[in-house]
């Protein structure tokens, strides 16, 4: 269970670190919102890792970090541009 945990935490770190590298770029709505995708996936890759390592902090803040990148995909690939 810990090689499995493992990779999960080292999904979430290299997914995170390439999410903000795209969101910090500024390439456009397209790519930023992309990267909120992204960290989205991250921020459950993180939360199941807490779950299976029993670390509570780490998944509330990673539960927490999901809304708020939900709302960046829904900004930047849903609502679409402001008039």
């Amino acid at each position: 269970m810990e090689a499995l945990a493992d990779g999960i935490k080292w999904f979430a770190s290299i997914s995170g670190v390439t999410a903000a590298l795209m969101v910090s770029l500024d390439l456009g709505r397209r790519v930023t919102g992309w990267g909120f995708v992204l960290f989205v996936a991250s921020s459950i890759a993180w939360f199941t890792g807490a779950w299976l390592t029993e670390d509570w902090a780490l998944g509330m803040q990673n539960g927490a970090l999901f809304a708020i990148n939900v709302l960046g995909v829904y900004r930047y690939l849903i609502r679409g541009v402001d008039p």
